[in-house]
């Protein structure tokens, strides 16, 4: 195919597109009609950059699911914090390679094994970014539970 021509494009449930601003920073749009700013350049840092937002994408899409199974499941959580880390290949492309997502879940009367079931569906059947970061990271996870907190005044 010329280099002038572009391909058909792909019919898609989801679309997402960047236009340069300046540097290394891009506003990106996608379907849901949302704008988010990155930054790739890691010095100036003015804007979460392209792989922090994979990996925040991957802490909300599972939270989503633990939220819907635990719901499913009428367990009496309060909160849910997920946070993930993660290592980096050394050489380009810097692909996450390892990652360790930290589930915190808490409420009063919860199932350990209801929570325990939950992460586990995420991790292996629900959570679609988690299912494509897998094919370049060994993906870990830690859960800890505790009482639902006093609300703060």
């Amino acid at each position: 195919m010329p280099a002038n021509v572009l391909p058909e494009p792909v019919p898609a449930a989801v679309t997402a597109s960047a236009v340069w601003l300046d540097g290394e920073r891009f506003v990106t749009t996608g379907s849901s009609g949302h704008a988010v700013v990155l930054d790739s350049d890691r010095r100036l840092n003015s804007a979460p950059g392209p792989v922090e937002m994979v990996l925040r994408s991957l802490c909300g899409c599972t939270a989503t699911d633990v939220v819907v199974v635990l719901r499913k499941k009428r367990q009496p959580f309060t909160r849910v914090e997920v946070s993930a880390a993660a290592e980096r290949a050394p050489e380009p492309p810097t692909v996450l390679t390892r990652i360790v997502v930290r589930y915190r879940v808490e409420g009063n009367g919860l199932d350990p094994a209801a929570v325990e079931r939950a992460v586990a569906l995420s991790h292996e059947k629900y959570c679609s970014v988690m299912a494509m970061l897998r094919s370049t990271a060994s993906i870990t996870y830690e859960i800890s539970l505790g009482p639902a907190q006093a609300a703060h005044s």
